[in-house]
C-alpha cells in the first residue's frame, strides 16, 4: 500500500467512527486532481458559463451525503469513489445545460455503472500545446492542433481514454486498470501503444520538443 491509499484509509477508518472532519479532509486531499478532471472533461461549450469549482462544490455535497452508503460497502478505492461522484455531477452539469445538445450517450465511456463525460480531442490537444507560447510558436499552433486533434480521434476510443488516466489525469495504471474494467496488463500495453503513436506524431512537428 502506498503512503497516499494508506492516509486515505486512515481517514476512512475516521470516518466509520463518525468524524466528519476525516470526511472533509478525505476529499480535501483529492480537490486539486478532481478539479484538474472536471477542467479536462468539462464541454467546451461550457467554458466561461461553468466553473469547474461550482462542480467541485456539488459533488462535494454529494460525498457527503452518500458516505454512509460507501464506508458500509467501499467497493472502489476513495479517490475512484470520490472520481465517480464528480463525473455523475459532472454529467448532471452536461445535461441541465445541453440537453439534447450533447453527445450520444454512446460515445461516452461506461466508469463504475455509469457514463462519465469523455475528455475531447480538442481539450487533450490544447493541453499538449500548453507549452507553446512564443510568437513562432503560436503561429505553429494551429496547425499543430488540428494534427494532433486528428490523430487522437482516429485512436481506439479506450487508447484515448487510458491515454487520458494516464497522462492527464495522472492515475496509477492499477486505477486506470479498474476505472475502464480492464486488466493492468491490457490497460499497460494500451497506454504504451496509444504514447508511442502520439509520440511519434509530435516528433514531426517542428519546434515541439524544443525548449
Amino acid at each position: 500500500m502506498n503512503n497516499n491509499s494508506a492516509t486515505d484509509s486512515r481517514l476512512l477508518c475516521r470516518i466509520k467512527e463518525g468524524d466528519e472532519g476525516a470526511l472533509v479532509e478525505l476529499f480535501a486531499r483529492h480537490r486539486d486532481r478532481l478539479k484538474r478532471m472536471v477542467r479536462l472533461r468539462l464541454d467546451r461549450r461550457l467554458q466561461g458559463r461553468v466553473d469547474p469549482s461550482d462542480v467541485i462544490q456539488e459533488a462535494h455535497l454529494e460525498v457527503l451525503r452518500r458516505a454512509g452508503e460507501y464506508v458500509r460497502d467501499p467497493a472502489m478505492p476513495a479517490f475512484l469513489w470520490l472520481r465517480f461522484l464528480t463525473g455523475e455531477r459532472l454529467l448532471h452539469v452536461h445535461r441541465r445545460h445541453l440537453g439534447t445538445q450533447m453527445r450520444d450517450v454512446g460515445q461516452e465511456v461506461s466508469l463504475h455503472r455509469g457514463p462519465i463525460p469523455q475528455a475531447t480531442s480538442v481539450s487533450l490537444a490544447a493541453l499538449l500545446l500548453g507549452k507553446l507560447t512564443s510568437p513562432t510558436q503560436a503561429a505553429q499552433r494551429a496547425e499543430m492542433q488540428l494534427r494532433l486533434q486528428a490523430i487522437l480521434n482516429e485512436m481506439d476510443p479506450i487508447d484515448r481514454e487510458v491515454l487520458t488516466l494516464r497522462h492527464f489525469e495522472e492515475l496509477s495504471n492499477s486505477e486506470t486498470a479498474r476505472v475502464l474494467g480492464l486488466e493492468k496488463t491490457a490497460a499497460s500495453n494500451r497506454y504504451i501503444r496509444a504514447l508511442k503513436r502520439l509520440r511519434d506524431v509530435m516528433a514531426t512537428m517542428p519546434g515541439f520538443f524544443e525548449p
